[in-house]
């Protein structure tokens, strides 16, 4: 909850500072940022199953660094390509995509955390991460760094975020084995596991990711193409409704992703998770439609325009949270081919958008259409085809826990 709310404060107090003119600009590149993190999220999600399973961290960490290297190498090639489609300088197109490699090893930290059930010890990593990236940023900002110097500070507050991350779950994975030491019970590292862990695995996940990632925030590269200036940063701004749709129940799925990477936990963890996620989406448009009035308060009178759309762009963010519960199952258990599905959906959302969207109203209209479909489709397959796999009474998973009978 810190490091989303310090991201929302980030982008309201950008709205402000660059104006009408230049927050488009900074929005594009935090989407591109976010696309460019989609190696990161998958890291996260694949670690944590692994070590779900039995994998030792020595063997995860070795993935990690393989992993971060091929995105360094493709974030190189991709600086020129961004600079040019988003029009913006090639330094500003370094800072949105410099900091990707970094993001794996930051999440493959993190996944240990959350396959380990070290909840409080992932929670301080998630908001010291949230606050290292952001705080930084908001300095740059305030120097007049504008949207390259923001984003380079963040960078390297990611970095910082990084070491530590890696310190803390060393200690926690050392006081753990110090705690439990000769028993059979909690979450941890096998004594002798030589197994070594693919790129594979991260690479069909990555896939996932990226589909999610493209619906959520291709609308923000699209609106630099089709609108004018200053209606792409209203439409920009409207977003923050969005991401806090999207994001606000983002604990559902660490929470019980390792339940889902278990097969006898499996169809219970998806049905529990795409229920909550759906409760909270309707809590969060109805807070979006309540709180609209207050939008121009904050970013400016500029916005005003936006206000009467903030709980649909709330809609469009509370979908994707269902779509990416869903597709955090087909994570869990290794069927990535539903992808396909969302895929489909980002295409046709791109093209109704370059051919007929050219108003803020056509734009999140067509988003949300879009959304919803793909999130219908991709969800009622899930639930049809959930494991339900179940052990005899007296069987154990790894780590010792009970099996839970549906």
């Amino acid at each position: 909850m810190t490091a989303n709310v310090a991201g929302y404060l980030l982008q309201l107090l950008a709205a402000s500072w660059l104006g009408v003119e230049g927050y488009s600009e900074f929005a594009s590149l935090l989407a591109v940022q976010l696309l460019c993190a989609v190696p990161a999220l998958a890291m996260q999600n694949v670690v944590a199953r692994e070590v779900v399973r039995g994998s030792s961290t020595r063997a995860v960490r070795a993935m990690m660094w393989r992993c971060a290297a091929l995105v360094a190498a493709v974030a190189v090639v991709l600086i020129p390509v961004v600079a040019g489609v988003l029009n913006v300088g090639v330094w500003a197109a370094a800072a949105a995509l410099g900091a990707a490699p970094v993001l794996v090893i930051l999440s493959g930290e993190q996944g240990i955390l959350q396959g380990g059930n070290h909840f409080r010890a992932l929670a301080t990593v998630l908001a010291m991460a949230g606050t290292a990236r952001v705080v930084p940023a908001l300095v740059a900002l305030a120097l007049g760094g504008g949207a390259a110097g923001a984003l380079w500070a963040g960078a390297v507050g990611i970095v910082g975020a990084a070491i530590v991350a890696g310190r803390i779950a060393r200690s926690t994975y050392a006081a753990d084995q110090a705690t439990e030491h000769g028993s059979d019970a909690g979450s941890r590292e096998p004594a002798v596991d030589t197994k070594a862990v693919g790129v594979m695995p991260v690479l069909r996940a990555v896939q996932v990711q990226a589909a999610l990632m493209a619906l959520s925030s291709v609308d923000l590269i699209v609106v630099r193409i089709v609108l004018d200036e200053v209606d792409a940063s209203r439409y920009s701004l409207g977003t923050i409704a969005t991401k806090i749709a999207f994001w606000l129940p983002q604990a559902v799925g660490v929470v019980l992703y390792p339940r889902m990477a278990q097969p006898t936990h499996s169809a219970r963890a998806i049905r529990d998770a795409l229920s909550v996620l759906s409760v909270i989406g309707v809590v969060a448009v109805l807070g979006a439609a309540l709180a609209a009035p207050l939008a121009p308060l904050f970013a400016g009178a500029d916005y005003a325009p936006i206000q009467g759309m903030l709980w649909l762009f709330a809609l469009h963010g509370a979908i994707l949270a269902v779509l990416q519960g869903a597709l955090l199952s087909a994570i869990a258990v290794e069927r990535t081919a539903l992808a396909a599905v969302t895929w489909i959906g980002l295409a046709l959302e791109i093209t109704l958008m370059l051919t007929f969207a050219r108003t803020i109203e056509s734009l999140i209209g067509t988003a949300v259409s879009i959304a919803a479909v793909t999130t219908t489709i991709v969800a009622v397959v899930v639930l049809r085809t959930a494991p339900r796999t179940q052990l005899n009474p007296g069987m154990s998973l790894p780590g010792g826990a009970r099996p839970d009978l549906d």
